[in-house]
């Protein structure tokens, strides 16, 4: 069962023990949502915000406009606000706390669940929310949901800043609503119409999934239930402020969703989330998606069934849907093996290899806010956009692929070559000699001795490493 520790984690370090009961060590992860292991700086979603508003405001209302006649020196003061406001940073040390978790915390079996929903509640690349948003999102958003109920999780991401700002719900205006007949629409010819983006999203991509077989009216009945809540805007701020819920944009009257009639008003949207997490095609979503994250890219209905159960039974309680996830992939841990993405790749490839990896907490402090970022302390975002995986950029908004396919390509494979063959340069000194190579196949694999023979007819460490990290039985899980 010692790929049961790659399936559900990132396999177990050279210092680590085995554990005795690899399904307990599991399950046990997922009750509780601990504090972040990193020792160094975190900085909050809204402080990171406070930048990303110094950004837009400075931008948009003072360069543009101060050197809209000189395009040499606009670039250059550009490029001095980047670092004024720490463009370049924030992503990579986002990613650096990310992996820490994985790595070097007690609990990576949540991690890996962390990194599951970061995913399925994608966030574009767009307006810069991956340079200062994504991150803070994923870790103030998503993390401490992890032991709430599937119904809370999906109302605090609907109603997050970054999601509001991603879909564009603060532009989103019914068409019977107060603003609608605002004199400076007339004047500016901007009517209020609504923004189906985020309605179709939630429909979509978080609950029920067109399996559902929701129509065109029904999107439009949700974006009705979801104008009012935006972004507060202000002539400093911009579209930085807080979320709220303006009445005089929401559209008056009662709306109808799936069969279901809503009246108008704030609570509508929790009201309409609870009934959406709790339709059947929701619960097989989750489920499918969870099995192909874990197991493999066809879950049958067998492996899908338990989820759903343990979905309908705690009321969408997630920490029972993930041990059901969790007994679901150790009995099928023999029968299946997961191609991994990149980033989970390069997380197993740290772990199990020891690596000095991510950045240095002390190596990230050391960054001055208005200087530009050392190579070290660009690493995480730089290795992860070589290797094609940036978790906070994502090309389509149903996050990264799930299916093996996507990842397989001879361009995307020889990456994975480079990074192993570079991933000596990260090795600590005492691990290289053939002693720490038997150790960590020992742990992690259930046929060391077919493994070691392949790797043993190279000398060279970063032979070694190359052809281990990527051997098949390590590309799987």
């Amino acid at each position: 069962m010692k790929n049961f520790f790659r399936k559900v984690a990132f396999g177990i370090g050279p210092k680590e023990e085995v554990p005795t009961d690899p399904l307990n060590w599991a399950l046990n992860q997922v009750n509780e949502i601990p504090d972040l292991s990193w020792q160094g700086k975190i900085y909050s979603e809204k402080e990171l915000r406070n930048h990303y508003k110094s950004w837009v405001y400075g931008d948009r209302k003072v360069l543009r406009k101060k050197y809209k006649n000189d395009k040499n020196l606009y670039k250059t003061y550009k490029n001095l606000l980047r670092h004024e406001t720490g463009q370049k940073f924030w992503e990579s040390l986002e990613i650096s706390i990310r992996h820490n978790e994985g790595i070097n915390s007690q609990h990576p079996v949540l991690a890996k669940l962390w990194m599951f929903w970061g995913n399925f509640f994608a966030i574009s690349e767009k307006d810069f929310l991956a340079n200062y948003s994504t991150g803070p999102y994923q870790r103030e958003i998503i993390r401490p949901n992890l032991n709430q109920t599937f119904e809370k999780m999906v109302y605090d991401v609907t109603t997050s800043w970054a999601m509001i700002h991603h879909l564009d719900n603060s532009e989103s205006a019914g068409p019977k609503s107060v603003t609608a007949s605002d004199e400076w629409r007339r004047r500016k010819k901007r009517p209020a119409t609504i923004n189906e983006n985020h309605a179709r999203e939630l429909l979509e991509l978080h609950t029920v999934s067109p399996k559902a077989g929701y129509n065109q009216e029904d999107v439009v009945q949700l974006a009705y239930i979801m104008t009012g809540w935006q972004q507060r805007w202000s002539k400093t701020r911009l579209e930085t402020g807080n979320i709220w819920f303006n009445s005089e944009y929401h559209q008056p009257g009662k709306k109808n969703v799936l069969g279901k009639t809503y009246k108008k008003g704030r609570k509508s949207l929790a009201l309409v989330i609870k009934d959406l997490v709790n339709h059947p095609n929701c619960r097989d979503f989750v489920a499918d998606r969870l099995c192909k994250y874990l197991i493999t890219d066809e879950p049958t209905k067998e492996m899908k069934q338990p989820i759903i159960d343990a979905f309908k039974k705690s009321d969408g309680f997630l920490p029972e849907i993930h041990k059901a996830a969790i007994k679901v992939a150790f009995e099928n841990n023999n029968k299946f093996k997961k191609f991994q993405t990149p980033e989970n790749w390069f997380i197993q490839v740290a772990k199990i290899g020891d690596l000095q990896w991510p950045p240095l907490p002390e190596i990230m402090d050391s960054y001055e806010l208005g200087t530009k970022p050392s190579r070290k302390q660009r690493s995480p975002e730089r290795l992860l956009r070589n290797l094609g995986h940036h978790p906070y950029r994502a090309k389509q908004p149903n996050g990264w692929p799930d299916h093996s396919d996507e990842w397989i390509s001879p361009e995307l494979l020889i990456r994975r070559l480079v990074y192993a063959k570079l991933s000596h340069s990260f090795s600590k000194m005492e691990n290289n000699n053939n002693e720490y190579y038997e150790n960590i196949v020992q742990k992690n694999f259930d046929n060391p001795g077919k493994i070691m023979k392949y790797i043993d007819q190279k000398n060279r460490i970063v032979e070694k490493q190359t052809l281990l990290f990527n051997h098949p039985e390590f590309l799987k899980s």
